[in-house]
C-alpha cells in the first residue's frame, strides 16, 4: 500500500450518542417492534468462522439459545478447530503489515463509518439480537448495543489522536525528538464476554485502532450479535485478516493462540477465575514468545451501595433497585452489596425498596414492560438458585424473591437477602445475578463499617455513597480509595459512559486499564523513540577532554 499523507488532519467532534427513548408509539420503538418480528421470522441463524475475510464452515456445530426461551435458538455457529484457528493466527499475521502502513487518517475513517452503521444502519437489528440473544429489554440493549458501542468506536478515534499527540516537549539545537506509537509485534487475542454487545466491539476494536490485527473468540452466549458487529467494521473498511472472527470453545481456541510464539496480548472480560489461569498460562509460556505479552482484562465485582444516615432516602432507594436489578444483575458492575444505616433501613428504606421491587416485572424481552429478562443460560440459572439457597442456610433472611422458574425460559426474581453476617457468602463471592444482600449496621458504627466494606471482598471495581453530609463522602472516599475503580456519589454503581467515566477496577477486578479513555490504548502500543540530527559532529572530544 502506498499512500501520502498531504496534510495534518483533526478528527470530527464526537459526542456520546443520543438515547432513544422508546415509548410507546415513538418511531424507534416501532422500528425495534419490526426488527424483533423480522429476526424471529428468520431464525435460527447459521453462523460461520470468518478468517481472512473468507467464511469457514467446520461442520462442528453449537447452539446460542434464547435464554427467554430456551426451546428455541438464535443461532447455530461452527465452531472454530485448530487448522481454522492456525489459519486466523497466521492470516492476521499475514495482514499486519498492510494494515500497520494505512495513514492513521484511513484507519480512522474506518472506525468512525463503523460508528455511523451502528447509530445508524444497524441499530434496531443489533439491538434485536442482543434482546433475543442475552436477554435485554429495549433500554439495556440501547444503551449497549446501540450507544455504548458507537461511544467505544468514536471516542477511541479520539483518544488515538490524543496519543499520537504525545510528543517529546523539548528538542536540543539541530536536533528533532519524535515518538511514534508502533501496533505490538505479533497479534492481540480478544476474548469478550456474553453481557456487553458493545464490549464485543471494543476488546478486538481498540487493538485494531492502533494497527494492530486481532484474533476475535466471541463469547458462545453472544455470537450472532457478535457477528453483526464483525460485519460492520467489514462493511466499514476493515481490511480482511486483520479481525479474525473464530468462535468456539474457549479452552481450546484460547490455548491455541497463546501457546503461539506470536502472541502479544491478551484483551479479556469475563470471569477472574479464566483470568487468573490465562495469566498462569502465559507466564508459564514465556520463553516461547518473542516478547512480553500485554495483559489486559476486566472481570468479577461484588459492588456495594453504602448508605449513611444523612442520605437522601427516594433517591437512595430507586438507585440501588436499578443498580442491583437491571438486566437481571448481570453487569460486572451490578450492586450486590447494600450496607444500610439502621435509621435510614427503619426510616423509609425498607419498605420504600421493597415496594418498588414488587412492582419489576420479569419476563421476555419482547414484552416492553419486562424490566427484567432472563438470566443467560442453565447453568446461570442453576449458580444463582444455589447461591440463594446458601444464604438461606447460612441464617439469611429472604425479604422478597428467592425463586425461579425454568419452565420456559431462565427467569429468576428478584431476591433481596437480609444478612446479620456481613462476611456471609453473599456478601463476599460474586454472584452474577438478581441477588442483592443488605446489612443494616449501627449509625454510630460508620467509620469501622468502611474498613469492613474494604476487606469483605476480593474485587475493587465499582461502588457509590449515598449521604448529603460531605464530611461523610470525604472519610467514605478515603477509607474506600482501593475498594472501587469506579466511585459514585449519590448515583448507582452501574452505567459508566464512555468519554465521561473511564471503567476498571483493580484487585480481583481486573488491571484496571480503563476501557472508554486514552488509557486503554497505551497497553496496545509499543512506543518508538526517534532523535534526529541535522549538524554533523566535527570533534569526537568534549569540552571537559580539554586542557
Amino acid at each position: 500500500m502506498a499512500s501520502a499523507q498531504l496534510g495534518s488532519f483533526k478528527v470530527p467532534l464526537v459526542d456520546n450518542e443520543p438515547l432513544k427513548g422508546y415509548a410507546p408509539g415513538s418511531p424507534e420503538r416501532r422500528a425495534l417492534e419490526a426488527a424483533l418480528v423480522e429476526m424471529e421470522q428468520q431464525l435460527p441463524f447459521e453462523i460461520p468462522c470468518i478468517v481472512n475475510g473468507q467464511e469457514i464452515r467446520t461442520g462442528r456445530l453449537a447452539k446460542q439459545p434464547i435464554p427467554s426461551d430456551h426451546a428455541r435458538h438464535l443461532c447455530s455457529y461452527h465452531e472454530a478447530d485448530t487448522t481454522t484457528v492456525a489459519a486466523a493466527i497466521e492470516g492476521a499475521l499475514a495482514a499486519k503489515d498492510q494494515w500497520e502502513a494505512m495513514p492513521w487518517n484511513d484507519r480512522a475513517a474506518i472506525f468512525l463509518r463503523a460508528a455511523e452503521l451502528v447509530s445508524g444502519k444497524y441499530r434496531y437489528k443489533l439491538m434485536a439480537a442482543t434482546m433475543l440473544g442475552q436477554g435485554k429489554n429495549a433500554w439495556q440493549a440501547e444503551i449497549d448495543a446501540a450507544a455504548e458501542l458507537t461511544d467505544f468506536f468514536r471516542f477511541g478515534v479520539k483518544y488515538v489522536e490524543e496519543l499520537y499527540s504525545q510528543q517529546p516537549p523539548k528538542n536540543t539545537a539541530g536536533s528533532w525528538n519524535r515518538v511514534e506509537y508502533r501496533p505490538l509485534e505479533g497479534f492481540v487475542l480478544a476474548v469478550s464476554p456474553f453481557n456487553f454487545t458493545a464490549i464485543g466491539g471494543n476488546l478486538p476494536g481498540a487493538p485494531a485502532l492502533v494497527g494492530n490485527v486481532v484474533v476475535w473468540k466471541p463469547s458462545p452466549a453472544a455470537t450472532y450479535s457478535n457477528y453483526l458487529v464483525y460485519r460492520i467494521l467489514a462493511e466499514a473498511g476493515v481490511p480482511p485478516g486483520v479481525i479474525q472472527f473464530v468462535p468456539g470453545p474457549p479452552p481450546e481456541v484460547v490455548a491455541q493462540c497463546i501457546n503461539h510464539p506470536d502472541f502479544a496480548a491478551l484483551h479479556f472480560t469475563g470471569s477472574t477465575f479464566v483470568f487468573k489461569k490465562l495469566w498462569k498460562d502465559i507466564a508459564a509460556n514465556i520463553d516461547k514468545y518473542k516478547g512480553y505479552p500485554r495483559i489486559v482484562g476486566e472481570t468479577g465485582g461484588k459492588n456495594f451501595h453504602l448508605i449513611h444516615r444523612s442520605a437522601e432516602i427516594r433517591n437512595a432507594v430507586l438507585q440501588s433497585v436499578r443498580g442491583a436489578f437491571e438486566y437481571q444483575g448481570q453487569k460486572c458492575s451490578a450492586l450486590s452489596r447494600l450496607y444500610v444505616s439502621s435509621s435510614v433501613w427503619e426510616g423509609g428504606f425498607k419498605d420504600q425498596f421493597l415496594s418498588e421491587i414488587a412492582r419489576i416485572k420479569v419476563g421476555p424481552p419482547q414484552d416492553f414492560r419486562s424490566f427484567m429478562g432472563p438470566v443467560i443460560g442453565r447453568s446461570a440459572f442453576d449458580r444463582i438458585l444455589s447461591y440463594i439457597q446458601k444464604a438461606k442456610d447460612a441464617g439469611g433472611e429472604i425479604l422478597i424473591g428467592g425463586t425461579g422458574d425454568d419452565s420456559k425460559g431462565y427467569f429468576i426474581q428478584p431476591t433481596v437477602i437480609l444478612t446479620k453476617d456481613p462476611r456471609s457468602v453473599t456478601m463476599q463471592e460474586e454472584v452474577f445475578g438478581p441477588v442483592v444482600t443488605v446489612y443494616v449496621y449501627q449509625d454510630d458504627e460508620f467509620e469501622d463499617l468502611l474498613q469492613l466494606i474494604d476487606n469483605t471482598s476480593a474485587y475493587a471495581l465499582t461502588g457509590s455513597i449515598f449521604a448529603t453530609d460531605r464530611s461523610a463522602l470525604i472519610t467514605a472516599t478515603s477509607k474506600l480509595r482501593h475498594a472501587a475503580g469506579n466511585v459514585y456519589y449519590n448515583e448507582k454503581c452501574t452505567g459508566a459512559v464512555v468519554g465521561q467515566q473511564p471503567f476498571g477496577g483493580s484487585r480481583a477486578s481486573g488491571t484496571n486499564d480503563k476501557a472508554g479513555s486514552v488509557s486503554l490504548f497505551y497497553r496496545f502500543v509499543s512506543a518508538r523513540s526517534i532523535k534526529e540530527n541535522f549538524v554533523g559532529l566535527e570533534d569526537f572530544q568534549y569540552p571537559s577532554n580539554l586542557v
